[in-house]
């Protein structure tokens, strides 16, 4: 321990804010919403059918045991693992013309990160595009490799005007325009 750190009399180290964010970028724990937490979760369930193809239920029931699961919107967490893999074709087919590469040489994070976004463009009206978009880019940096974030933005970038014409368009379109 060097001269510069400060800590309390009991020897530790002082205790770090609950929210904000971490040194490498994420929001903590205590800043996430629970739409935001559901999609974790989600992510988690669909990661585990990409990867070990359990049932849907199995993944419900062990999903739903997890720490932290209570915080979440427990009627969103089930449209989106529900839906993204009950729609899985109909959604790889939005995904797969935007891909450089087949879906088998994707990472199944961002893999599941997508099918999230191109869901919730298609399903959850109530949730504006852009926000989609960003909270997709969170997952793919929390959970994804490097820079895979990058590659599910300019996917779901892709699929958006698409699914979402006018709001694209309009919101766009305020961009584009003096302010």
């Amino acid at each position: 321990m060097n001269d510069d750190t400060i800590t309390p009399a009991g020897g530790r180290p002082p205790r770090q804010a609950r929210t904000g964010v971490t040194s490498t970028g994420a929001r903590k724990a205590g800043s996430k919403s629970a739409r935001t937490r559901s999609r974790e979760f989600a992510l988690q369930g669909l990661y585990q059918h990409l990867i070990g193809r359990n049932t849907l239920d199995d993944i419900d029931a062990f999903t739903r045991d997890l720490a932290g699961f209570n915080k979440c919107d427990r009627m969103h967490f089930d449209a989106l693992l529900r839906g993204c893999v009950s729609d899985a074709a109909a959604l790889d087919a939005l995904i797969l013309p935007l891909l450089d590469r087949p879906m088998a040489e994707i990472s199944p994070i961002e893999h599941g990160t997508m099918w999230i976004g191109a869901y919730e463009l298609q399903h959850c009206m109530d949730v504006p595009w852009r926000v989609v978009l960003n909270e997709c880019i969170e997952l793919a940096k929390e959970f994804g490799g490097t820079d895979g974030h990058k590659y599910v933005n300019a996917v779901l970038n892709g699929i958006a005007p698409g699914l979402r014409a006018a709001e694209v368009a309009s919101d766009r379109g305020r961009k584009a325009s003096p302010a």
